[in-house]
């Protein structure tokens, strides 16, 4: 609202009838500009997940991540080598091997980004490897057990997915409960073909004999959506074989 001085129709104005004591100390809660600042709602530092193993250990998962990753590979750690990577300026993210010659790493799932683990977390946690493997392992199993699966069949061909966009799709073929379930279900004395195209994607397929074609078809399609995929994993199909995941002969 504006005020019109040609009407005379401003507000009074406070008049001072002493001079301000300039000495007093200043009022840390009083008003600036007519507003309050806004309470730090923040959490400390030392209780960001980066520091806090309580507050880290509900979000941290393995991530299944490409053949070749670089990091530095947890089985080659000890306490020495832990705390000399951890004072390196730019520490490298850990990592495990996994199966069929793919790599395992450990996130935090921090809102809309990731945090790769690296030394520097554990040496702050002061947790052991095996105790960083367990829990990550035991959060995956937790969101597995209720993430959908999509089932289609056609004819004799049957094609088992795990497309939830919650980025542990892929993820998933390291636990042996998925593992089971899928070569029971898609077994039936055939082979079960797996595809890891991106980190968001697990497929599973039924390969009858006879039906060479599909198999053909299956690796064509793994290809081309790893090659068209934003976070890419592996181009190549895989297979369950003894209850395990191992690169797939055709």
């Amino acid at each position: 609202m504006a005020w019109d001085p040609d009407l005379g129709d401003e507000p009074v104005g406070a008049l001072r009838d002493h001079a301000p004591d300039i000495l007093t100390p200043i009022d840390e809660d009083a008003p600036v500009s007519g507003h309050k600042p806004p309470p730090d709602v923040r959490p400390p530092a030392a209780a960001a997940p980066e520091h806090d193993w309580a507050a880290a250990r509900p979000i941290l998962v393995p991530v299944l991540r490409p053949p070749g990753t670089s990091g530095k590979r947890l089985a080659d750690l000890d306490r020495e080598q832990l705390a000399t990577e951890g004072l390196k300026s730019h520490a490298m993210p850990l990592l495990d091997d996994g199966p069929s010659g793919l790599t395992i790493g450990y996130l935090l799932r921090v809102g809309a980004f990731d945090i790769h683990v690296n030394a520097d977390h554990l040496l702050a946690w002061g947790v052991t490897t095996d105790e960083l493997r367990s829990v990550a392992m035991a959060n995956l199993a937790r969101w597995s057990e209720t993430a959908p699966w999509t089932d289609e069949t056609s004819g004799q061909r049957r094609l088992i997915s795990s497309v939830t966009g919650d980025g542990g799709d892929a993820t998933r073929i390291l636990l042996k409960e998925v593992r089971s379930d899928l070569a029971a279900a898609l077994g039936g004395g055939g082979r079960v073909l797996i595809g890891l195209p991106e980190t968001d994607m697990l497929m599973a397929a039924a390969l009858v004999p006879g039906d060479e074609e599909f198999a053909a078809l299956f690796a064509e399609f793994v290809r081309d959506h790893a090659a068209g995929a934003d976070h890419p994993l592996d181009e190549r199909v895989h297979e369950i074989a003894g209850g395990e995941l191992q690169p797939f002969e055709g």
